[in-house]
Order: structure tokens, then C-alpha cells, then sequence
């Protein structure tokens, strides 16, 4: 799948790349479901620099929500360091211990869903490296990592607009307002004003 391309939206709203090489004393990946792809057309693109940037290089991949699985991707690069890992939760965690041993100078690489880009992206952050090193290239699915203002629960791979609160079982209207603090999208109560006028859901991220 090609680079997701999403309509204008509001300013706090993601606005994503492509992947392309950098110069840096280290390059750290981090992928999941689809994203394998942007990152082998990443080394593609780096040309006679591709094995010396390999040598430099730490991947991490999951597979994506939906299932997808393309670690073969990953795997046929023969990076001195790749890891694939069953989930997004365990990746991040091997992603903070990576992130111990990086120093200043590194380029950061991320590709695949909103939600493992998000997240990656303030866990990087968090540590001091800046915004300005770190490339995201948006592949595969739309399924979106969304808080509830109200009771600030998280629910992960939401699908349809509204949807019900996994925490406090309010039903949300999802905005493309997004918190990079919080690696998530907004949910707001849309009976708020008229209880029990819910309107049908509809899926609009997949």
C-alpha cells in the first residue's frame, strides 16, 4: 500500500511524509503493519549509502491492528539490529530501552499506523531528541488512538464515528483534534446536550 494522503483537515490534525535517508550517527525505525514497505523503499532510495546506513541501523516492527504482518520486509534488509515484536505495547517498551543508548545525532524513522507513530514520536520527544529527526510516513490502517475528554480513558483502533467509551461508556464524537502530548485523537459526548440522541455509527476508519 502507498502512503496514505488524507484531506485538508484542522491544524493539529498529523500531516505525514515520506521516508527518505538522512545523514546521522545512528537510525532508529520503528514500524508496524504496512510500514515495512516505506521502510524497504527507504533504504531503496539510499542508494550506494545503503550498507553503510544499515550498519548504523536498530528497526522495531509489530504487526499492524488489522493483522497485517510484514516482517519478510524487514527481515530481507539483514539489519544488524531488527526486531520484530508481537504487539505495539511491547515494541515501545523495547523502544525506551533503545532509546538509552541513542545519542544526539540519531535520525528516527516511522511508518505505519497513526497510533504506533504517535506514540513512538512522544516517547522519542520525552527523551530530548527533536521534532526536526524524526520522519513519519503514514501506511495501512486509519484506525485511530482516541481519549475520552470526560473520563480520559484511551481506546485503541477505534473504527466507527461515534463510538461508545470502552471506560465510561459515553458515546463520542471523534475530532480530528489531536493531542501530540497524548499520542490521541479527541472523543467528545454527542448526547451531551440532547441524552439519547445518538446518531447511527458509522465507519469511518479502517
Amino acid at each position: 500500500m502507498t502512503k496514505t494522503e488524507f484531506p485538508p483537515a484542522i491544524k493539529s490534525r498529523p500531516v505525514y511524509g515520506e521516508l527518505a535517508p538522512r545523514s546521522g550517527t545512528a537510525h532508529v525505525i520503528v514500524a508496524d503493519g504496512e510500514g515495512a514497505a516505506a521502510v524497504a523503499a527507504l533504504f531503496d532510495k539510499a542508494g550506494d549509502a545503503r550498507a553503510a546506513m544499515l550498519a548504523k541501523t536498530h528497526i522495531l516492527y509489530a504487526p499492524g491492528p488489522t493483522g497485517v504482518d510484514q516482517w519478510p520486509l524487514i527481515a530481507a534488509l539483514c539489519a544488524p539490529q531488527a526486531q520484530r515484536t508481537p504487539s505495539v505495547s511491547t515494541l515501545l517498551f523495547r523502544l525506551a530501552r533503545v532509546l538509552q543508548d541513542t545519542h544526539m545525532g540519531a535520525q528516527f524513522y516511522l511508518s505505519g499506523t497513526e497510533g504506533l507513530m504517535g506514540q513512538a514520536q512522544r516517547d522519542i520527544m520525552a527523551t530530548g531528541f527533536p521534532f526536526a529527526d524524526i520522519q513519519t510516513e503514514h501506511r495501512g490502517s486509519t484506525l485511530r488512538r482516541v481519549q475520552c475528554v470526560h473520563c480520559k480513558g484511551m481506546t485503541e483502533n477505534v473504527a466507527t464515528d461515534p463510538f461508545k467509551c470502552s471506560h465510561c461508556g459515553l458515546h463520542l464524537f471523534v475530532r480530528d483534534h489531536y493531542s501530540r502530548r497524548l499520542a490521541a485523537f479527541q472523543g467528545v459526548n454527542i448526547d451531551a446536550e440532547d441524552p439519547g440522541q445518538i446518531p447511527a455509527a458509522v465507519e469511518r476508519f479502517k
